[in-house]
């Protein structure tokens, strides 16, 4: 029986895998590419961090499930109470049946962060999986659509090549499952439209119900289904029809309904009271907040009608947007022609659906005010309807080149667009949730993060924390930089990190070392990360300030405030501190706010801020502070624009049951406030100045005095400050700059906004920009006009009395050689002096030719030449004085041969000598 038994198995096995071969073969270019896109995933896998909701997700899977188990409190009191876990439940059953459930927290005892690595690299590669699923799904449509497998292959490649959803496929567990659901609800659609029968419809109501659990928005297919089926109700001339459309259309409705309650346990005590409660506050949303659209913040409850269809245009393949557009007019064109027609038959019929999930969400923003955030990311889902009309739109030009040499050119151009698609995702990778396209300037550095939000959730700061781990242990020594509360997206892409990352950083740095912000000070002395997508910065991290360092900083000054706390304002943040005070201590306790008020209105993002003046800030001390020796110490950074006067008070802890904002519209709530003059300083350093000698009169008046410039103006407005500064600071010795700077002999410190480093009061400006430590020959400043030439300038030597006491020591020694000026050597300078002079003496340009014994000493783009070029003006490396004129040059520290100097003017040649160097 064995021997008989054994052929007739194997037999069995190759006619079943022959089978399948002769079943796959027809499609072997669907399978290569998903091949290829399941490969690229893996690879990619690991580069991609842990976004601000994901940890919020897992943890409603986890509360629902407990809720099933019969814990009634499990579920949250908000409204995420309302969202479904279709996808996130078998993400946790998929975690706890492989294991990877044992840690439950991400932090331990001893604040470290734990390894979640394993937990967060499952669930982007299941979310991974079930968007290559919807790529299936929409070839296997497209295939019963067109009968074309080229055409199904780019209506495939056009639903996953999507920049941002592409990245958004591995870290977004909210919004990517009902794109890909959505694509397969839209294939049980097609089914069920050509089958029109009970069965089928049953099927889609279950795919219908799951679109409803992962999200409010899931409710525009059953709509559009319930629509058409009403139609054909409609345009069925027979009674048999008619009540056949009924019957299904009442089975897709109950099995949609069953789906959606039996997937969401907080409705099954109370199914309709709570689906009422469930509609009513998701379709409006109740949270809101402020977000950037071409250059103005809206309230996301208010944004303009343009918001979504400007958003889906400049963050999408411009390519495959045109496909749809033009598949959407063949669409709506042909059934202009034959609506009884189109809506009678099924793939016409499928087509209009089509257009209407495209249109019906577009038409609720719009018209209804339905909450969106974050660019167009919940509405998502739009582009599975899209990249069909795309494939819609190819067959369309394809039938109209008809049998022409036109078509293998236009199939080429096709993939031709697709493939430049993969190219713009791979010079952005990892950040292709970040994608633009080319209609939006993305080449101005800084500009495109003033127009449109980049990097809304965060998902950057596990490149940031990676950055910092390649050099962590060098830098630290082995302690956390700061106690308090770690932000979660910071523990989050920690414990994604691989073991020696994530141990560099929780035992070197600290998961609860770090700000997130994209608009902080760079502070002298603190470390910082910064993740740049299309010359913008999107995101900085940098290390938590040192509480103990932040108290020995401020604790000699005057505070600005003294009252139960004192309260410091040092440019880059506000300390508060405390003597006599322990942790526990019942001073700590309530809810700490500031209130910033700018020198300029419009630098404040918000259209509430501008409205009422001021900027605001708030935070808990546990947060943001530490007790140590008897001293309780917070800091808070302080705004990125220039601060004109601060208001700080403290309240005491709310009872719960009041809303924030009327709590604290209620003084009788405030222990203790207090208001001062951020820009005091200022002020004081005007005052010292004011009756000193200018080192250069212009539009502004610039002295030079302990380490630093200042510039002041009277009278001054705003206007006279809101063009750029430019800063050039030419140092004795070239070798103390960059080496990126040394070609062009002087740093460049110019500064953009002059209220960032000053101040206005009274009618007038003044500003304070610190120098660097190395010893300086000269400066030269001034300002840019809005077309980029310079408005005024003006130079300057910054030791003039050392060009004295060079004059005293050499006036009576022989000079090497005699022009319009005396030149001497000495101690590796060249001395330019002349007696007696007047200023025109010196408003020619200096000259000096340098030939090197050696041409090899010489940078390689000077040896062609075979001398070094050096030129300078007098300003800036000499000094008039009592009728003499003096300047002096370095000489480079290269065997020298001979030299040639002089000055020359726009006319020529003003006068030259050359002469050799004697050892």
């Amino acid at each position: 029986m064995e021997q008989t038994g054994s052929p007739s198995a194997a037999g069995g096995l190759r006619s079943g895998l022959a089978a399948a071969r002769a079943a796959v073969a027809p499609h072997w270019g669907a399978v290569l590419a998903l091949a290829l896109f399941l490969t690229v995933g893996l690879a990619v896998l690991d580069d991609y961090g842990v976004p601000l909701d994901e940890s919020h997700q897992r943890w409603l899977a986890t509360a629902n499930l407990a809720h099933i188990r019969g814990e009634p409190d499990a579920l949250p009191s908000g409204p995420t109470k309302f969202y479904g876990v279709a996808f996130e439940a078998p993400l946790l059953l998929a975690e706890r049946a492989f294991g990877l459930d044992n840690m439950q927290t991400p932090v331990d005892t001893e604040g470290r962060v734990e390894d979640m690595r394993s937990i967060w690299l499952s669930r982007h590669l299941l979310t991974h999986l079930f968007f290559l699923t919807g790529g299936l799904f929409a070839y296997l449509l497209a295939s019963r659509l067109f009968g074309n497998r080229i055409i199904a292959l780019l209506a495939m490649l056009l639903f996953l090549l999507h920049p941002r959803l592409y990245a958004h496929s591995f870290f977004n567990p909210k919004d990517i499952p009902l794109f890909a659901m959505f694509m397969v609800a839209l294939f049980l659609t097609h089914r069920a439209f050509r089958r029109d029968g009970p069965a089928a419809f049953a099927l889609l109501g279950v795919g219908a119900g799951i679109l409803l659990n992962l999200r409010i928005m899931g409710i525009v297919l059953p709509t559009a289904i319930l629509a058409l089926q009403a139609l054909a109700v409609v345009l069925r001339p027979e009674r048999g029809e008619k009540k056949r459309v009924l019957v299904s259309t009442g089975v897709f409705a109950l099995a949609a309904a069953l789906t959606a309650y039996v997937l969401l346990p907080y409705l099954w005590p109370d199914p309709v009271g709570r689906s009422i409660e469930y509609w009513t506050t998701l379709s409006s949303h109740p949270s809101t907040s402020t977000q950037l659209f071409m250059g103005t913040y809206y309230l996301n409850t208010d944004f303009p009608a343009a918001y979504v269809p400007v958003w889906v245009s400049i963050t999408s393949p411009p390519f495959a947007l045109l496909l749809g557009l033009v598949g959407a007019a063949f669409i709506l064109a042909t059934a202009g022609k034959s609506p009884l027609a189109a809506l009678r038959s099924a793939t016409p019929r499928f087509g209009l659906l089509l257009v209407g999930c495209l249109a019906m969400p577009l038409a609720a923003v719009t018209l209804f005010d339905v909450t969106v955030s974050n660019g167009w990311r919940q509405l998502y889902f739009l582009w599975a309807p899209l990249s069909l009309l795309g494939a819609y739109g190819l067959r369309w030009a394809l039938s109209s080149l008809g049998r022409t040499r036109l078509r293998k050119p236009a199939y080429v151009g096709a993939f031709a667009g697709l493939a430049a698609v993969v190219v713009s995702m791979g010079l952005i990778h990892p950040n292709q949730q970040i994608f633009f396209n080319f209609s939006v300037d993305r080449v101005t550095p800084e500009l495109l993060k003033t127009q449109y939000e980049m990097d809304y959730w965060r998902h950057t700061v596990r490149q940031a924390l990676e950055s910092f781990a390649g050099d962590a242990s060098a830098s630290h020594d082995g302690e956390p930089a700061v106690t308090g509360a770690a932000r979660k997206s910071i523990e989050d892409n920690v414990s994604i990190l691989p073991d020696d990352q994530r141990e560099r950083i929780s035992r070197s740095i600290g998961a609860d070392a770090f700000h997130i912000g994209v608009a902080y000070w760079a502070t002298p002395g603190l470390e910082n990360r910064y993740v740049r997508v299309y010359n913008n910065v999107v995101l900085t991290l940098r290390t938590r300030l040192d509480l103990r360092a932040v108290y020995e900083r401020v604790a000699s000054r005057d505070p600005g405030i003294r009252s139960v706390f004192d309260v410091h304002y040092d440019k880059d943040l506000v300390a508060y501190v405390r003597d006599g005070c322990a942790w526990g201590d019942a001073s700590l306790e309530g809810h700490f706010a500031l209130e910033f008020v700018p020198h300029k209105i419009e630098d404040l993002h918000f259209p509430e801020d501008r409205s009422r003046g001021f900027g605001t800030h708030s935070f808990e001390f546990w947060k943001n502070g530490a007790a140590f020796d008897g001293k309780c110490v917070a800091s808070v950074p302080a705004p990125y624009y220039s601060v004109a006067t601060i208001r700080a008070r403290q309240y005491a802890p709310n009872p719960g049951n009041i809303p924030w904002g009327e709590y604290m519209a209620d003084s009788a709530n405030v222990l203790w406030e207090g208001e001062f003059r951020a820009d005091s300083e200022y002020q004081d350093l005007y005052e010292r100045i004011r009756d000193e000698e200018p080192a250069a009169r212009s539009v502004f008046n610039v002295y030079a005095s302990d380490g630093s410039l200042a510039y002041t103006k009277e009278p001054c407005a705003l206007s006279d400050v809101g063009r750029p500064f430019f800063l050039h600071v030419i140092p004795n010795d070239v070798s103390d700059l960059p080496e990126d700077r040394r070609r062009f002999g002087f740093a460049n410190f110019g500064f953009s906004s002059f209220l960032m480093d000053g101040a206005i009061f009274d009618g007038r400006c003044i500003a304070s920009v610190p120098l660097p430590e190395y010893e300086i020959a000269g400066v030269r400043t001034g300002q840019t006009a809005e077309d980029g030439t310079v408005s005024w300038s003006a130079s300057f030597s910054l030791n003039a009395e050392s060009y004295r006491a060079a004059y005293a020591a050499m006036a009576e020694s022989e000079p090497l050689a005699r022009g319009l000026f005396d030149i001497r050597l000495t101690d590796g300078d060249l001395t330019y002096l002349k007696e007696p002079c007047v200023a025109a003496d010196a408003q020619a340009r200096f000259f000096l030719h340098i030939v090197p014994e050696r041409v090899s000493d010489l940078q390689s783009e000077r040896q062609e030449a075979g001398f070094d070029n050096l030129d300078f003006d007098f300003s800036l490396r000499g000094a008039i004085f009592d009728g003499k004129c003096a300047a002096r040059l370095p000489l480079p520290n290269y065997p020298l041969g001979s030299l040639r100097t002089g000055q020359y003017s726009g006319a020529g040649e003003v006068w030259s000598v050359e002469f050799t160097v004697a050892e």
